[in-house]
């Protein structure tokens, strides 16, 4: 579903704040596979998601998508593809549009427009069901504007939305970080129950280290733009949090320094 080959990416080339922020990185999912990423601070996790999502072009290398090369491919041109949730809640919504209004933008997404009504009464009865299944009572909302929710109110529904069409790769770039420690377990318990449901193949980022061993069928850990332990199965369901910084210190060389992460072992 995701080939990732021998990926470069670099930012204020020639000056002396030149960062190499992607430095050959190889990675191949299978369709269904859920991936969590971790890694320090400058470690590529975010510029890998945003070189797949097409924010920006890459150097060198190659990104295909369920078998499509979008390597040159524009971002709007592959959210087809792509569902996405950012860390800041704002970011994936509307907020002076209804929840109705970004659910049914949502639902569009890739479609051609055409005119007639906006929302039919069938799409309606389907937001609401989907909404139940957040446990949020916002089915009874559907007309209240987004920028009236709660941030966990907000990212729910950016979760809702960037599955509601089943995409072929859902990015999750730190999409707990800004909640509260309640509310971010219960998006990432929906953000599991979606992802198992519908079998999604998902790249999500976390800084929390439990978080990361926890959730998936496989984990990646970067660090200098690369890929520098990638495990799966039995063995990554039987990793301890003091393994991770073990593998970290094994394969950078270096010891594991990220204050945010540490905390949340």
């Amino acid at each position: 579903m995701l080939d990732i080959t021998n990926v470069y990416k670099s930012f204020n080339i020639g000056t002396p704040v030149q960062k190499d922020a992607l430095n050959g990185v190889n990675l191949h999912l299978d369709k269904g596979d859920f991936v969590t990423v971790i890694g320090g601070n400058g470690a590529g996790k975010s510029t890998m998601l945003n070189a797949i999502a097409g924010v920006f072009s890459v150097e060198k290398g190659n990104i295909k998508i369920d078998g499509h090369d979008v390597t040159r491919e524009q971002e709007f041109k592959r959210a087809k593809y792509i569902g996405r949730v950012f860390q800041d809640p704002l970011k994936g919504t509307a907020g002076d549009m209804w929840i109705e209004e970004n659910l049914a933008l949502a639902l569009r997404r890739g479609k051609r427009r055409s005119f007639s009504w906006g929302i039919s009464s069938k799409e309606r009865e389907m937001f609401v069901e989907l909404l139940k299944g957040l446990d949020l009572g916002l089915e009874s909302r559907l007309s209240a504007k987004v920028g009236l929710l709660s941030g966990g109110q907000r990212q729910a529904l950016t979760l809702l939305m960037a599955t509601i069409k089943e995409p072929k790769l859902l990015l999750l770039d730190e999409h707990t970080a800004a909640l509260d420690p309640k509310t971010a377990k219960k998006v990432l318990d929906m953000t599991d129950e979606i992802i198992s449901r519908s079998h999604l193949t998902t790249l999500m980022i976390t800084h929390n280290m439990k978080d990361a061993i926890k959730y998936g069928n496989r984990l990646i850990m970067m660090d200098g733009g690369k890929i520098i332990y990638d495990v799966s199965g039995e063995e990554k369901k039987n990793l301890h949090v003091s393994d991770l910084l073990l593998k970290f210190e094994q394969a950078s060389g270096g010891e594991f320094a990220n204050d945010r992460m540490m905390l949340a072992k």
